[in-house]
């Protein structure tokens, strides 16, 4: 082969490798402005039959992996200037570690939930197991002192009657109009995708039909 055509296949190689690492940079990045980038104040179109096509879904796959640091990083930003601290491991379920104040000291919390998606695209966190240090108290109580200790967004209610935490991504701060809705959660066979709903007149597009 000759010098020049491997020179070729090398440079070939090269830009493939960088472009497949670019695009699943873009997604990480798409998915960190979506939750950290302050919303604007913007009418929603009506579901009108002329206006409810004026909008784009897209749908983001992502790994367990990559949602467990986007998460953990949101709630390092959270916590920062607080005494109390957690985290969430996502395995076969969602598990969060962290502590609460008994009296005058802390003990270790860990949390089990089995996650569902709500019809509209949010997430329910339904309790399967919970401990707290070595005492026994009743799991309403815990989560009583999870919902008054730990710092949460406004779009995450610990719900102790039901045992179960509401995720309300519908009412998330993003950036623009998005919306963002989860479309599937399966940690166990690690599938999960989330749909981006983008308004053209994100762009400035005021108007746009479908053909007729």
């Amino acid at each position: 082969m000759a010098r020049t055509d491997r020179h070729r296949q090398k440079i070939n190689w090269k830009t493939g490798f960088f472009l497949i690492l670019a695009l699943n940079i873009a997604g990480l990045l798409l998915l960190v402005s979506l939750i950290f980038w302050p919303a604007e104040d913007v009418e929603l179109p009506s579901e009108s039959a002329e206006t409810k096509q004026e909008s784009s879904q897209f749908i983001v796959r992502t790994s367990k992996q990559n949602l467990n640091n986007l998460i953990n990083a949101y709630i390092e930003h959270l916590t920062e200037n607080t005494r109390h601290k957690y985290r969430i491991e996502l395995e076969e379920d969602v598990h969060l570690i962290g502590e609460l104040p008994v009296f005058s000291t802390t003990v270790p919390l860990s949390m089990h939930f089995e996650p569902e998606v709500a019809q509209n695209g949010d997430i329910i966190l339904k309790q399967e197991s919970i401990s707290l240090g070595l005492l026994e108290l009743p799991n309403r109580r815990i989560m009583q002192y999870l919902a008054r200790y730990l710092p949460m967004p406004d779009w995450v209610t610990v719900d102790p009657n039901e045992e179960e935490i509401y995720i309300a991504i519908s009412d998330m701060d993003i950036r623009s109009n998005f919306e963002l809705a989860v479309e599937t959660i399966d940690l166990k066979e690690n599938n999960l995708a989330f749909r981006i709903s983008v308004p053209y007149e994100t762009f400035g597009i005021e108007s746009w039909k479908m053909f007729p």
